[in-house]
């Protein structure tokens, strides 16, 4: 028996996106999610459910499969309804979001261009930042933990992105998937001579493993931890896989005030997908 379901398909910085617009109970979420992603379905790396909010101040909330927060999944779904609010090109508009692991409103400026939406994201401020150095596979490894409300996000300074750095990254990242009570858990690879990062996001609630195109998250949490380094103000254009997101962070007296990143947002495909139930 199948299942029909309305989608959306956005593409945050190739960080592919699909946002459901059909009601179900939360409980089919995870196996919804694991279906429409797949090879063999829709395909994309992350699956967000569009619900009414709570707070009368949001136009939607961003429910997230695993629970996690996702900055990309956040600029996917203003700009969808920047679209839908019929935003005409050159023009901005102001969009305000629930959304799952964030305890505050998710503020969103959308521009549209011809074919694409500019969208600058206030993301959620770390609760916590602290560099440690942990013995890993009989090697001392130097990690920042940029910790957040549900979830967690590891900066690791790199000089390559070699199979093995990549190997032990996602080791680390079951590991920590098991040992934490964590929605997420970024391991995030960056080069700090070029502003490269390779992000591998595991979401122990759905055992999804990617090395993802593009992080809004996992950008926002190098932004955090650059500005927590200097103990002032960042911007910086981070390099990924799929292309560039840009990131603005402020700290103060080593405590962070302002976090946004800002990218651009397609809008590739809309319609019925057909799962098994």
């Amino acid at each position: 028996m199948k299942q029909e379901i309305d989608f959306i398909k956005c593409n945050p910085t190739q960080n592919m996106t699909i946002l459901i617009k059909s009601n179900y109970p939360i409980e089919d979420y995870k196996h919804i999610a694991s279906k429409i992603m797949s090879y063999d379905s829709v395909y994309a790396e992350q699956v967000g459910f569009i619900e009414k909010p709570i707070n009368n101040q949001a136009d939607a909330h961003l429910q997230m499969a695993g629970g996690e927060f996702c900055g990309n999944a956040c600029m996917a779904l203003a700009a969808f309804l920047a679209s839908e609010k019929g935003l005409q090109q050159h023009l901005k508009t102001d969009i305000v979001l629930e959304a799952s692991g964030a305890e505050e409103l998710i503020k969103c400026q959308v521009k549209r261009n011809s074919d694409t939406f500019d969208c600058q994201v206030s993301m959620p401020i770390p609760k916590k930042i602290e560099q440690r150095t942990i013995n890993y596979v009989d090697s001392d490894i130097n990690i920042i933990i940029v910790r957040y409300h549900e979830f967690i996000h590891i900066v690791i300074e790199v000089q390559d992105f070699s199979q093995s750095i990549k190997e032990k990254a996602q080791s680390l990242a079951k590991l920590l998937g098991v040992a934490l009570d964590a929605n997420l858990i970024g391991i995030l690879l960056y080069k700090t001579q070029s502003d490269e990062l390779a992000p591998l996001i595991y979401v122990p609630h759905l055992d999804s493993l990617v090395w993802e195109r593009g992080c809004g998250s996992g950008t926002a949490s190098v932004g955090a931890y650059l500005a927590w380094k200097k103990k002032g103000e960042v911007v910086a254009k981070i390099r990924q896989p799929g292309g560039t997101i840009q990131v603005f962070a402020d700290c103060n007296k080593e405590k962070l005030t302002n976090l946004k990143i800002e990218g651009s947002v397609g809008i590739v495909a809309e319609g019925k997908a057909f799962i098994d139930v």
